[in-house]
């Protein structure tokens, strides 16, 4: 199997080569060159989440440097539970996929605990690589969380100064070397750009082996869609329907990591991209116009992207297989449905989760009882307790793996949006940072 660019502008690479670099020589991101056909075919619907990653994941990785490491690089990855409720006795055809039982309490775990142990691999001996992760809230604090206790690679974590939850901000910066943590004087986009710019500086790029964390890497999507397709597979083998599946989205990995299970055979019915006022996609559903802009602050921070680098994945897919639907979500209504859901059954949502919760209870009756529907629940609302707690009228408790992150001594560099002084930053590390 190769990847190419979505940009056309360099040769296919390796898997390992696509994972090491991150980003395309041309700024493009890696695609595959085909997607395979039917790889979970004859895999029993009741088949566990790490064996249905390892058949849905083995065409990726044949015949490349890691594939004798799936298997192990999967069971990483899927170590915790993943439970599927149903937590809605009135609407009992909602599966609500619990993505944040993870050591850092979001989605963003899985894909960063198999990027970082497949970096781990990939390094040489004494020359870690170093991983830029980009946050809008949750990538960072996964990726800081997975690189610790890997000789192979060292995170800088880059995030938007006074645009996370205060929680957010400790996870961010709570980790022990060799990572450490950027405070950007701008927004999400900027830190995106920052990284972009840094990956276009070949020089800067080869000094410091830099690769990313963010789901510009395909270490990062793919095994989103294991996940995605697991559940799906769960689902459909309980109800005999395809189940349509609704994610909180910011920068469109969730998505196109839906798409790629659905293109592989995962029985997914519809798809519905919840955001948050941002309205970069919802714009380009309406008018199929798609224009970038400055991002704007939400309550749904991690989702907080006015220009979603995976749009570009998203426009390699055929337009029968790209066909999904945006649902615009303001903070009013993210405050409305958190509240609405407690007091109605019982169940607390983060902001981000809460995007998804209303885009079901905006499908019409028709909608909702012709099919079961997964709904993504993509962080614990332990992160965003200041958000949370006065809707409900309750405290949040957190898990045992986000109490032991409050504990944890905080430190952080404050940076400006500028790729010189970034540079600046990333030459004072030492093989050791």
């Amino acid at each position: 199997m190769k990847f190419v660019s979505t940009r056309g502008g360099c040769s296919p690479a390796s898997l390992s080569d696509a994972i090491r670099a991150g980003q395309a020589p041309d700024g493009g991101l890696y695609m595959p060159e085909r997607m395979p056909e039917d790889p979970l075919g004859g895999l029993a619907g009741e088949a566990g989440l790490v064996n249905v990653a390892e058949r849905l994941l083995a065409p990726f990785f044949a015949g490349d440097r890691l594939e004798a490491e799936l298997a192990d690089l999967c069971s990483q990855a899927y170590d915790f539970d993943v439970p599927l409720s149903r937590p809605d006795p009135a609407r009992g055809g909602l599966h609500v996929l619990e993505l944040f039982h993870g050591p850092t309490g979001a989605f963003k775990d899985f894909g960063a605990r198999f990027l970082m142990a497949c970096l781990d691999l990939l390094a040489e001996p004494g020359a870690p690589l170093t991983v830029l992760a980009a946050t809008s809230g949750d990538t960072g604090g996964a990726a800081g969380g997975a690189a610790q206790g890997r000789p192979g690679v060292r995170a800088v974590i880059l995030f938007a100064k006074d645009r996370v939850s205060p929680f957010q901000r400790h996870q961010l910066t709570c980790w022990d070397e060799p990572v450490a943590a950027l405070e950007i004087e701008g927004d999400f986009d900027a830190c995106q750009a920052l990284v972009k710019q840094a990956f276009a500086d070949r020089a800067l790029s080869q000094r410091h082996r830099l690769t990313s964390a963010n789901s510009i890497n395909l270490a990062r999507l793919l095994p989103q869609s294991a996940y995605l397709a697991w559940a799906a597979r769960r689902v459909f083998a309980e109800t005999g329907m395809a189940p349509g599946l609704i994610l909180p989205t910011g920068n469109l990995g969730h998505g196109v990591a839906a798409l790629f299970a659905r293109a592989m055979g995962a029985p997914l019915g519809p798809l519905i991209l919840a955001t948050n006022a941002n309205a970069t996609l919802s714009d380009w559903m309406a008018t199929g116009a798609y224009r970038p802009r400055a991002s704007v602050q939400t309550l749904a921070n991690a989702m907080d992207v006015g220009a979603p680098s995976n749009f570009e994945r998203l426009t390699r897919f055929a337009p029968h297989g790209r066909q999904v639907r945006v649902e615009r979500v303001d903070d009013d209504a993210i405050r409305a449905r958190i509240r609405a859901d407690f007091e109605r059954f019982g169940q607390v949502w983060c902001p981000h989760s809460a995007t998804a919760a209303e885009a079901h209870a905006r499908l019409s009756p028709r909608e909702r009882e012709t099919r079961p529907w997964i709904l993504a629940a993509t962080a614990h609302p332990f992160k965003f307790a200041e958000t949370v707690e006065p809707l409900i009228g309750r405290a949040v408790e957190p898990s045992p793996a986000l109490a032991a992150i409050a504990d944890r001594t905080s430190r952080a560099f404050t940076c400006p949006a500028d790729l010189d002084a970034l540079a600046g930053y990333l030459d004072t590390l030492t093989e050791t940072v």
